[in-house]
């Protein structure tokens, strides 16, 4: 049976890059595409970062019974929804797969897949250094969305607490300040499991 990696942390931790370069030295992993009702960033492609759908496509597929998790945020550009879909992506009896996750949607993806199939990468960066990488990634956007990476650098402090933490049983930490040493740590966490 396969497993879910799934990469968690607080907006602009290294969730990303960690992602990438995964895929890259890991390329056996399986990925799946989530689904989003929020507009299309610069630079991102439909089917390949999210499906991006309408309120009304989403509403269709809860009256299929296809979401798995979901979760959606008000932000300062109206609410926004994610989540994970029943379509097929995924299917732990061929392979291992390599997603990206919050707190809430690994909670909920361990619920549906069972606790032996998930597991958790959980990252951590000093907040100061997150807040410069999250500024520096806004500010190469054509249009920078400060309030709103404000409102989420803020969000992640409630939402990434001791206590949520706990609950969703997130034990091993994995320190994000040096990428390549993360990504060893990384390789040898998924390598150790996956036998």
């Amino acid at each position: 049976m396969g497993k879910i990696y799934c990469i968690i942390g607080k907006s602009a931790s290294g969730k990303d890059t960690l992602y990438k370069k995964l895929l890259e030295d890991i390329p056996d992993l399986g990925t799946y595409v989530m689904y989003t009702t929020r507009p299309m960033r610069s630079g991102e492609r439909e089917g390949v970062e999210y499906h991006f759908i309408s309120d009304r496509e989403l509403e269709s597929l809860e009256k299929q019974g296809k979401i798995i998790e979901k979760r959606q945020y008000n932000t300062m550009r109206g609410p926004w929804t994610y989540c994970t879909v029943d379509d097929g992506q995924i299917d732990l009896l061929k392979k291992n797969y390599l997603s990206l996750e919050t707190l809430e949607s690994y909670t909920a993806l361990r619920k549906f897949f069972g606790g032996e199939n998930t597991v958790p990468v959980y990252l951590e960066l000093d907040d100061g250094e997150r807040l410069q990488r999250a500024i520096d990634r806004e500010r190469r956007q054509p249009v920078p969305g400060y309030d709103e990476m404000c409102r989420r650098f803020l969000a992640d402090n409630e939402d990434f607490s001791e206590e949520n933490l706990r609950k969703a049983g997130i034990e091993k930490r994995f320190d994000s300040t040096d990428s390549e040493a993360l990504l060893e740590q990384v390789k040898r966490e998924i390598f150790n499991t996956s036998c």
